[in-house]
């Protein structure tokens, strides 16, 4: 008898095991998965996976358990059927008529969603009640829709699950979030970069092979429905499994073995939840501390210093130069031939970076835009959780880079392609000072072409050079922050202009594409009268993807970057380990600014400049110094590499960015782990009690 009533649960629990066991099959045998598995490595993999997905499982089930819960013929007679008729009509008309329920102070489509469920639910109690012989029939049609949904849904999860694993070579993470955030760039970007009347024809076509087979499997569990004891019962036992599932969900992980074997175990949707539920993390609470007086003393001693704010002095005059300067999305320093590429993408770039201060050990601190963002504009480390850009009620009047060249009178600009509310830019730069040139500027004459991220990089060039120009007339210097996007999935880009069919839609199409962009702005900008008054840097934001056998694979960090400017900055390689929050005071040391300085990041060319960079996730904190990387995380864990560079024949030393990452088990160098812990910490505690403020 019981068991009658929980063949659903058995069924499309079934089904759910199958479809999570392919996918980790997927992910193991993907090629984005450099790590080598054996066989018991497979099995341990997917043993835990199974557990994994087991709790999640019963935790999605509690929906089915009220659905069955509520099924019933003893509610149809009367006159308790009129009775649950008249309330759920006077419901439906009370939050209808009513200017100030509790559902309206929701507010966005909150209403919308709860009335399109009660009109449902009164249409169909309503067929039910008056036609009684029919019963079965609309029960079993809404029943075949309830398991089409839950099979829809875990068919849905698992095609989302392997496109992003697709692109970043790990579960849902921070991004994921963003992406349900941002839900019209996104849905715009899926549009744009797959298949998808294909696609979602398969999803829907195998959607309703699964939920007609296992509806004709348990269909009979509603022939006879269980009476009040035999209800309790089953909730009884089905509310000890989800206090289990509950209780151990987000416990059950793969606490050795590299970064995709613990990636492959997990589940997606736990992985979500987590990420969803920690936006931002408290360093204080979360990881290893030390005194706070020595880790501030530990992080500015550095720098030369012994006081967060500082002056910066020099013994020549100010330069009042221009300053443009150009982050590129997702330019990994992979894709240039110095660093070994064999094919031409970036030809533009690779001759400039000949002409220029070329930075050619440089990390990014990130693996998000509003990463590189935040590098080049706060100059600071990055912190646990999300980007400072994202965090709306503490990322205004910051000390920037803007707030430096803005008491210098220039112009302060940043110029980005697309709508620049997306990941909060225009609420960050807005709110610091910067003058906002984005999609929204653009006349329809302006844009030749387009995609969900925003106009092509040839637009935006043109667009920069008559914003430069407008300053130029106006008689100020200028700094323009431009900020890329055509180097970004779908990979669209107007035909003819380079090599590579637009149709493609290859990343090495966008990274050309864009090479090929700021080629068109370097010939427009030549032909201007400010451009031998100008400095130009090029940098990227982050790398093209972040995955790897660690938490923090260094190839996935290395970007180019390069200061150019002719007559000016003599072509030069800089090679020792350097920092992306090092661009920008780098910067403003060749123009021999004077300023009250709260950067963390360095001028190379400083007498203190110490080598070092940054490189983080939205939870693991990487320190680089000495070869070797010291990472902090959540739940205060401390794991040192000793970095040994591979062996690579396509290069030069210089350019090699590939390193095997040793695990130290035993007597880590303290005064790097006593050091990652201090930079971190004390930038968490500046920002926190607003410091880092102008």
């Amino acid at each position: 008898m019981y068991l009658q009533k929980v063949k659903p649960f058995l069924y499309l629990g079934i089904f759910y095991l199958i479809v999570s066991f392919l996918l980790r099959l997927v992910f193991v045998f993907h090629p984005i998965t450099t790590a080598d598995f054996s066989f018991a490595e497979v099995l341990k993999v997917t043993s835990l996976g199974l557990v994994n997905d087991i709790l999640v499982f019963t935790i999605a089930s509690s929906f089915l358990a009220l659905y069955f819960l509520f099924l019933s013929n003893g509610k149809y007679q009367n006159p308790y059927g009129q009775i649950i008729l008249g309330v759920l009509v006077l419901a439906f008309i009370y939050i209808l008529a009513t200017p100030n329920n509790i559902f309206k102070q929701y507010g966005g489509g909150v209403v919308k969603i709860v009335l399109a469920f009660l009109g449902l639910k009164i249409l169909f109690f309503a067929l039910m009640l008056f036609l009684p012989k029919q019963r079965l029939k609309i029960r079993n049609s809404l029943y075949f829709t309830t398991l089409f949904l839950y099979v829809l849904l875990i068919i849905f999860n698992a095609v989302s699950e392997y496109f992003f694993y697709n692109e970043f070579g790990v579960r849902y993470n921070f991004i994921a979030v963003d992406y349900l955030i941002y839900t019209t760039e996104v849905i715009g970007n899926i549009m744009e970069s797959y298949p998808i009347i294909p696609l979602f024809t398969a999803i829907f076509v195998v959607t309703g092979l699964a939920t007609w087979w296992i509806y004709k499997k348990t269909k009979d569990s509603l022939l006879q429905l269980p009476n009040l004891v035999q209800k309790l019962t089953l909730l009884g036992v089905f509310a000890v499994l989800l206090g289990i599932s509950l209780s151990f969900a987000e416990k059950i992980n793969l606490k050795k073995g590299n970064i995709f074997q613990q990636e492959i175990a997990a589940n997606g949707m736990v992985k979500f939840y987590e990420a969803f539920s920690n936006n931002t993390l408290d360093f204080f609470t979360f990881y290893p501390t030390v005194d706070q007086k020595a880790a501030e003393k530990n992080t500015l001693l550095p720098l030369g210093t012994t006081t967060l704010s500082r002056t910066i002095t020099s013994d020549k005059p100010e330069l009042q130069k221009n300053v443009v300067l150009i982050s590129i999305e997702s330019l990994s320093a992979a894709y240039m031939k110095a660093y070994g590429y064999e094919e031409s993408v970036t030809p533009f770039l690779d001759q400039l970076a000949q002409k220029s201060l070329f930075f050619t050990n440089l990390y990014a601190t990130g693996n998000r835009t509003v990463r590189g963002l935040e590098a080049l504009t706060l100059c600071i480390p990055p912190t646990a959780g999300e980007s400072v850009i994202k965090r709306e009620k503490e990322n205004k009047n910051k000390f920037t880079t803007g707030s430096v060249f803005k008491s210098k009178g220039y112009s302060v600009k940043y110029l980005y392609g697309g709508y620049s509310y997306f990941d909060n830019m225009k609420d960050f730069y807005g709110g610091n000072g910067y003058e906002i040139v984005d999609r929204d500027n653009f006349t329809p004459e302006e844009i030749t072409f387009a995609n969900v991220w925003g106009v092509c990089d040839e637009d935006m060039a043109k667009k920069a050079i008559s914003e430069m120009n407008k300053d130029y007339k106006a008689g100020k210097p200028f700094f323009h922050h431009w900020m890329t996007v055509s180097n970004h999935r779908p990979f669209t880009y107007p035909e003819g202009k380079i090599d590579i069919p637009a149709d493609s839609k290859s990343r090495k199409g966008g990274v050309k594409y864009t090479d090929y962009s700021i080629m068109k702005f370097f010939e427009m900008a030549q032909k201007q009268p400010w451009f031998k008054n100008t400095v130009f840097v090029i940098v990227a934001d982050h790398c093209s993807s972040s995955a790897g056998k660690t938490e923090l694979p260094m190839d996935k960090y290395r970007i180019p970057a390069m200061i150019y400017s002719p007559e000016f900055v003599a072509p030069q390689k800089f090679s020792q380990v350097t920092s992306q929050i090092d661009v920008m005071p780098t910067v403003l040391g060749l123009l021999n600014f004077k300023y009250q300085s709260k950067f963390l990041g360095q001028d190379v060319f400083s007498k203190n400049f110490v080598p070092r960079a940054y490189i983080a996730t939205y939870q693991d904190l990487g320190f680089v110094k000495d070869n070797y990387l010291t990472v902090i995380s959540p739940t205060k864990n401390i794991k040192q590499y000793q970095l040994v560079q591979k062996p690579n024949t396509n290069t030069t030393t210089e350019f090699n960015i590939y390193y095997t990452e040793n695990l130290l088990q035993d007597n880590p160098r303290k005064d790097l782990v006593d050091q990652t812990i201090s930079n971190y910490q004390s930038t968490s505690f500046w920002l926190k009690n607003k410091m880092l403020d102008k």
